[in-house]
């Protein structure tokens, strides 16, 4: 525990505040594109130890979040075909779609079933060779190299009732697409650590060159992020706008090679629906012509019915960061993590999540 506590010792995280509060003049609106940022920050109460000229912003990352309602429906009713086993991670249970969630298909008789990894549905497939498995692929570039990881050793061995639904998406369009909606001028951006150690910071350079917003890409302890803060507000007090990376321990510039290769290997870009962004073209990947015999997508007649949002709800908004949880009339009364209506309070890395557990504004 060596090692995290170095990174949560409070007479250090004061000393940086104290720098911020110190050299933070200009107004400044940051916004943490991660859903493990926006966590950390309310866990450890980072928002109260800025200066009031900085106003920090959550944004879309959050893969549970921003699976759309669409792609949702069309999950629970592959789990409904007969003969299907729908392999997930937990955090997807929950999550509601237009009229019902994996966790009811699941009650009503379908078979899903949790997994820890891709290496558990694999196992899945083996043990059950008379069934069609399908993973459930969510997530960003950080869990899509076990991903295709999967798909690679499911032909190597030959496993031929193994199939990937790839809801996946990457992260750079998405921030461009955000920027491009104009309704949010951000001042900074803190990027996330967890997909810039397998991108790199490199794929972040359009947003300093293009847009002239400051990027910092961070970790996710209470040192990770103040000292992000920190280089941010030198770098909009200096005038400056480049790409600079606080999380050395875990990102290189490059990425990792070797998980790129995997990725690039088995997929390719495709457009993807983003919850209260819409479709981003080149935001998802899909399986390329070589690997389609592990695709869900093709091997199934899925029908999942017309879709519809949850009346109230304003997970999209609060995606793109022009709501907060405490805007949403539902936040903490109708909507619990005990009873969720949308999305960012089912997630653990939900914005409306954080808030409730975390923040002032729980609306008790």
């Amino acid at each position: 525990m060596k090692f995290i506590d170095e990174f949560r010792r409070s007479d250090l995280a004061q000393a940086v505040s104290a720098r911020i509060q110190q050299r933070s003049k200009t107004p400044a609106r940051l916004m943490e594109f991660c859903g493990s940022h926006t966590v950390a920050i309310f866990k450890h109460g980072i928002r109260q130890m800025l200066p009031p000229t900085i106003d920090m912003t959550s944004g879309p990352g959050c893969p549970v979040c921003v699976t759309a309602n669409t792609d949702i429906d069309k999950s629970i009713a592959l789990a409904k075909i007969p003969g299907v086993i729908l392999a997930t991670f937990g955090d997807m249970l929950k999550v509601p779609g237009s009229y019902s969630s994996l966790q009811e298909a699941k009650a009503e008789g379908a078979d899903v079933r949790v997994v820890y990894s891709t290496l558990d549905a694999l196992a899945i497939a083996k043990e059950n060779p008379d069934r069609k498995v399908v993973f459930l692929g969510i997530g960003f570039e950080t869990t899509t190299p076990t991903i295709a990881a999967s798909v690679l050793q499911a032909e190597a061995e030959g496993i031929r009732n193994f199939s990937i639904l790839s809801q996946n998406k990457v992260c750079p369009p998405t921030i461009r697409a955000l920027l491009d909606l104009g309704e949010i001028r951000l001042q900074g951006l803190i990027c996330p650590g967890h997909v810039s150690a397998v991108i790199g910071s490199h794929p972040w350079d359009f947003i300093s060159r293009e847009y002239g917003i400051p990027c910092v890409v961070s970790g996710f302890e209470p040192l990770d992020i103040l000292q992000g803060i920190e280089m941010l507000v030198a770098q909009i007090e200096s005038g400056q706008s480049k790409v600079e990376i606080a999380y050395r321990r875990g990102v290189r510039p490059e990425g990792n090679r070797k998980a790129i290769e995997v990725i690039e290997q088995v997929f390719q870009p495709c457009a993807a629906s983003w919850r209260g962004i819409g479709i981003v073209p080149g935001s998802g990947l899909k399986l390329r012509p070589r690997y389609e015999r592990f695709d869900a997508d093709l091997a199934f007649d899925i029908q999942p019915g017309p879709t519809r949002e949850h009346a109230g709800c304003l997970c999209g908004e609060i995606l793109r960061g022009v709501k907060t949880p405490a805007d949403c009339r539902l936040f903490g009364k109708a909507c619990t993590p005990e009873n969720p209506v949308g999305p960012c309070m089912v997630s653990h890395e939900g914005s409306c999540s954080a808030h409730y557990l975390y923040g002032e504004d729980h609306g008790e």
